[in-house]
C-alpha cells in the first residue's frame, strides 16, 4: 500500500510548521521573518497538511466505455 505522505520531502518554507504563507512567493517565518517560499533553514519542521499534492497525470488519449469492458 502506498503511503499518503511522502517519505522524503525537500525542506521548503511553504511546508514548514514554523511559517505562514504571505503570498505565492513569500512566507512569514517565526525564526527568520519574511523569507522566500521555496527557501529553507536548519529549523525546518515538516507539516504534511501544508503540502499541496501534484495533480494526477492525464491519460494519453480519450478512452471510451468499450475500452474497459470485457
Amino acid at each position: 500500500m502506498k503511503s499518503i505522505f511522502m517519505k522524503k520531502v525537500d525542506p521548503r518554507c511553504v511546508y514548514c510548521a514554523l511559517s505562514r504563507p504571505l503570498n505565492a512567493k513569500e512566507a512569514a517565518c517565526v525564526k527568520n521573518g519574511v523569507v522566500e517560499a521555496y527557501s529553507r533553514c536548519r529549523s525546518f519542521r515538516y507539516d504534511p497538511l501544508k503540502r499541496v499534492p501534484p495533480k494526477p497525470a492525464k491519460l494519453g488519449r480519450d478512452y471510451s466505455e468499450g475500452d474497459f469492458s470485457l
